[in-house]
C-alpha cells in the first residue's frame, strides 16, 4: 500500500500576482497530481508587511473590515483591518490608513502628516470586541511619533498653554505635557504587538527623520525640524509617562510610530515573521509533516533577513522537516540560503518570458513547480513518482 505524506504549504504572496492563499491553492493542485490522497495543510503567510492582514485573515478564517478613516492629510480615506478567526485579534497595517501611497507625490509633507487614521482603526477594532492587536508599521507617510494615533484614542497632547497641539511631526516641537487620563480604557486593557523588522532609534543620524523622512517629502531643513520635534516628544514621554523610548531599537519605525505604540499603548516590538508564525500556530500544524513548501515573489539573499521563507524554514528545521522554496524568480545570490535551513530553491519560470506573462500564468506555474517538487521528493524517498515509499 502506497503511503501518502502530510505536506504543509506556507508561502507569502507573490506581490502583484497571487495572494498567499492563491499560492496555497495552486501548490495544492500540483501536489495532488503526485499524491492524490496526501494531507495538504495550507497556511497563508506574510512577514508583517504588506499583505499581512489578508494572509492572517485567510489563515484563521477571519474577515476583512472596511472603514473610512482620516488619511495622512486629514482627509477621509477608505481603509481596512482584519479580525482573525478567534474574534478577539485585530490585524492592522498602518499603511492602510497612514501610508505613503495615500498621499500624492506633490502633497507629501511629514511636517503635517498624521497617524490619526491608524488610531481610528484601533478604535473601530475595540468597538468590535478586539483586545489583541497585531500592527504592521511599514510604508508610512508620517513622522509624528504616533501622536495622531494617540489623540484618536483619547490621549491629550498639550502645549504650554494647555491647548491641544495640531497634527503632524512639526507640532511635536510645541508639546509641553501629555495627559493620558483620557486613554480609551479598552486600549489600556489590550495587548499590542508591533511587527517591526527595522532597528532604527527614534532620533539621530539613524533615526526616523534622517533615514526615512526624505522619501516622505522632507527637505534637509525639514529633517532637522522633525528630528528636534521627536527628541522633544521623547523627553516629554520620559517625564510624563516614565518610558524611555528614544533608544529602543525599532522606535523610529514608521516615523516614530514604534515609539508611540510603545509609550502610549505598552506595545511590544517583534519581528513580523515571528508574530505571524506564532499567530498561525505554524509549528503545531507542521507536526508529522514530511515536507514543507514555502515561497515568495522573488527570492534573493535579502530573504535571509526576516522574510517569510526563512521564518517558515526556521520552524520546519526545528522539527527536522525538509523545506522547498518556490518563487517567481530566484537570484544568483540566493544560493547562500542553503546554509540557513533551505533545502531547495525553485523558480516557477520554465524559460524566457516577460514579467507580464509570468504574472498571467502564475497559478499554473506554481502548480507545475509543486508537482515537480513532489516528484523529486518521492524519488528521493525511494518510492516511485506518485508514491511515497511503502508502509
Amino acid at each position: 500500500m502506497e503511503k501518502q505524506p502530510k505536506v504543509v504549504v506556507a508561502p507569502d504572496s507573490f506581490k502583484g500576482s497571487l495572494t498567499a492563499r492563491q499560492v496555497c491553492q495552486a501548490a495544492q493542485e500540483g501536489l495532488r497530481r503526485v499524491w492524490p490522497e496526501a494531507e495538504v495543510v495550507s497556511v497563508p503567510m506574510a512577514d508583517g508587511g504588506e499583505g499581512t492582514v489578508q494572509s492572517l485573515v485567510d489563515a484563521t478564517a477571519g474577515r476583512i473590515i472596511n472603514i473610512d478613516v482620516a488619511g495622512p492629510l486629514g482627509e477621509p480615506v477608505a481603509a481596512f483591518f482584519g479580525v482573525l478567526g478567534d474574534a478577539v485579534t485585530a490585524v492592522i497595517e498602518m499603511a492602510a490608513a497612514s501610508g505613503l501611497p495615500l498621499v500624492p507625490r506633490g502633497r507629501r509633507n511629514p511636517l503635517t502628516a498624521t497617524t490619526r487614521g491608524t488610531g481610528e482603526l484601533i478604535a473601530s477594532a475595540l468597538d468590535m470586541g478586539c483586545r489583541r492587536f497585531i500592527i504592521g508599521v511599514g510604508g508610512s507617510a508620517t513622522n509624528d511619533g504616533g501622536a495622531g494615533m494617540a489623540q484618536a484614542l483619547g490621549i491629550r497632547l498639550l502645549d504650554a498653554r494647555g491647548a491641544d497641539i495640531g497634527p503632524g511631526g512639526a507640532e511635536l516641537a510645541r508639546l509641553a505635557r501629555i495627559d493620558a487620563s483620557g486613554l480609551d480604557v479598552r486600549a489600556s486593557e489590550s495587548e499590542f504587538l508591533v511587527a517591526c523588522d527595522v532597528d532604527n532609534p527614534l532620533t539621530g543620524p539613524r533615526g526616523a527623520s534622517a533615514v526615512y523622512g526624505p522619501q516622505k517629502g522632507a527637505t534637509p531643513e525639514m529633517v532637522e525640524i522633525l528630528d528636534d520635534a521627536l527628541r522633544n516628544l521623547a523627553a516629554v514621554i520620559r517625564r510624563d509617562l516614565g518610558a524611555d523610548v528614544d533608544g529602543i531599537p525599532g522606535a523610529g519605525a514608521a516615523g516614530g510610530l514604534g515609539a508611540g505604540l510603545t509609550a502610549f499603548l505598552g506595545a511590544r516590538l517583534k519581528r513580523g515573521i515571528e508574530i505571524v508564525t506564532e499567530t498561525t500556530r505554524l509549528g503545531d500544524k507542521m507536526k508529522g509533516a514530511a515536507l514543507v513548501i514555502t515561497g515568495e515573489g522573488r527570492t534573493d539573499f535579502q530573504t535571509l533577513f526576516g522574510k517569510t521563507p526563512m521564518g517558515v524554514a526556521s520552524v520546519a528545521k526545528s522539527l527536522g522537516i525538509p523545506v522547498v522554496v518556490i518563487s517567481g524568480s530566484v537570484a544568483e545570490d540566493a544560493r547562500g540560503l542553503y546554509a540557513h535551513g533551505i533545502d531547495a530553491l525553485m523558480s516557477i519560470a520554465k524559460g524566457p518570458c516577460t514579467i507580464e506573462e509570468a504574472i498571467a500564468h502564475a497559478g499554473q506555474l506554481v502548480a507545475d513547480a509543486a508537482e515537480t517538487a513532489a516528484r523529486l521528493v518521492s524519488i528521493g524517498r525511494g518510492g516511485p513518482a506518485g508514491g511515497f515509499g511503502r508502509c
